[in-house]
């Protein structure tokens, strides 16, 4: 059972509500591109947005055709399956298989939490960027509720939990979390650092995880309509290399 059409009427017609946390951040990616741009999708995985039923999230988030080449990077070798990019490139040591300042638009939707050495993922953003270029960031608040229960349960425990919360996620699509840089001031701090001009705020979609009850959902809704921004569930985070 889903209670958001209850909450946010206006998915009933389209689909998605006007919080919907990837319409907001791939709106903004989109916004960026140019038919001569080079985007690198760094953790690209698999592409596991392509089992999203609603077309129109679906496609703002596939970047492949709107730019002149997509590079996907990540550790795991399924990257290589991913229809949505130009070129996998397999990380296989400290530096990004990516030549420096020939990107245009770098996009990290959900990997900063899992990332070991943020001072290195931020140092490699601003390398392989060209001057001008923007990375583009979402990742979960530490600070928030979320963040804060999602760091009680053993990462082997996810799946479970999400399944639970009738979120719809394949184990192959899970990864330890470390939250090493996962508060707003951290990630501005650090963009800040690498020559970035910073862009951070907090972000909240509608409370999905809370599709199996009314009340929880109702809550969730209260947060997300009242939570102050350093307490938001999500961070969206734009940084443009000066």
């Amino acid at each position: 059972m889903s209670f958001k059409g209850d909450f946010y009427p206006e998915s009933r017609l389209s689909g998605f509500s006007h919080v919907d946390g990837t319409v907001a951040f791939y709106s903004q990616v989109n916004a960026l591109l140019t038919p001569q741009s080079v985007v690198l999708d760094v953790g690209c995985g698999r592409g596991a947005y392509a089992e999203d039923k609603l077309r129109f999230r679906r496609e703002l988030r596939i970047l492949k055709g709107k730019c002149r080449k997509v590079i996907g990077i990540d550790l795991d070798p399924a990257g290589e399956a991913n229809p949505f990019v130009d070129e996998f490139r397999r990380i296989e040591g400290a530096h990004w298989p990516v030549e420096s300042g020939t990107v245009d638009v770098c996009v990290s939707d959900n990997v900063l939490e899992h990332v070991a050495d943020p001072d290195r993922f931020f140092s490699e953003c601003q390398r392989v960027l060209k001057s001008g270029g923007v990375v583009c960031i979402r990742t979960p608040n530490v600070l928030s509720y979320f963040g804060l229960v999602s760091k009680l349960i053993p990462n082997r425990k996810h799946v479970s939990v999400l399944e639970i919360a009738k979120e719809r996620v394949q184990e192959q699509d899970t990864f330890p979390t470390l939250y090493r840089c996962n508060t707003i001031p951290c990630i501005r701090r650090m963009l800040v650092k690498h020559g970035f001009e910073a862009i951070v705020y907090g972000y909240e979609a509608e409370p999905g995880y809370f599709s199996f009850s009314r009340l929880l959902y109702f809550l969730g809704v209260l947060h997300q309509r009242l939570a102050p921004n350093l307490f938001k569930v999500g961070i969206h985070a734009f940084g443009r290399k000066l």
